[in-house]
């Protein structure tokens, strides 16, 4: 197995993805777990605001990948099983799932995101922020859909440094079954966790809108969506919305 990342934990930063940016900008590749015991300037998808509660996770993964931008995107399903594993740590693992494309859930409540950057380095390469935000301690009270902690959960929240090490431990793992053996073990890891699949959901895709049945990733990790007319629609990028999420 390889080794994972190191792991840098700030006092504070803006943003966790921000300070990986700055550093890749600089020239730095990592690979590098950055992390924040403060973050005030959090980000999620789409220009969301991530707040961030006093004792929760917040990192980034800098690394460099030869893989292409769109093959590299694949690294978000990684880090998503990366994250179930941490978060099983604590809770009952049948009540952790993966919504598709980037939640982490816990009972139907969102636990944890993440938020994948990247950008072109002189060398040709690119540099991948890798950002992942857990709920240890609290969940912001006003939010889109609901959300919960693992303290919210279990009355305790897991110390900041081990849950760390143990994103570290997990991500290198799944990043060696996906060097090794492709991304098809990954999808069918993904996939037994899913939340969702054969539900009715509602897919938001910029300026448009489409319903259908969630029934499981393409080999690229495109969301399959059944339509109403029996169409069958490939999601690549957007935001999916269950009835019970």
């Amino acid at each position: 197995m390889g080794r994972p990342a190191p792991i840098e934990i700030l006092d504070w930063a803006d943003s966790t993805n921000a300070e990986a940016r700055r550093r890749a900008e600089a020239g730095e590749a990592g690979p590098l777990w950055i992390a924040a015991r403060r973050q005030t300037e959090g980000r999620g998808r789409r220009g969301r605001a991530w707040s961030m509660g006093e004792g929760d996770l917040a990192a980034t993964l800098l690394t460099v990948t030869d893989r292409p931008p769109a093959e590299a995107a694949q690294v978000s399903f990684i880090t998503a099983l990366a994250v179930a594993d941490l978060v099983q740590t604590w809770l009952k693992p049948e009540s952790v799932r993966l919504k598709w494309p980037n939640d982490v859930m816990a009972d139907g409540r969102k636990l944890a995101g993440i938020l994948i950057e990247s950008g072109k380095r002189d060398d040709g390469r690119l540099w991948l922020a890798v950002g992942v935000g857990v709920n240890l301690a609290q969940a912001p009270a006003e939010t889109e859909r609901p959300a919960t902690s693992i303290a919210g959960v279990t009355g305790r929240a897991p110390p900041l440094a081990s849950a760390l090490e143990t994103l570290a431990q997990r991500f290198a793992v799944w990043s060696d079954i996906w060097r090794d053996f492709g991304f098809a073990p990954i999808a069918d890891a993904w996939t037994q966790r899913a939340y969702g699949l054969g539900q009715q959901c509602i897919a938001r895709l910029g300026s448009e809108t489409v319903v259908g049945v969630a029934e499981g990733l393409e080999a690229d990790g495109a969301l399959r969506l059944r339509l109403a007319d029996a169409r069958l629609r490939r999601i690549s990028a957007g935001d999916v919305f269950f009835e019970e999420a």
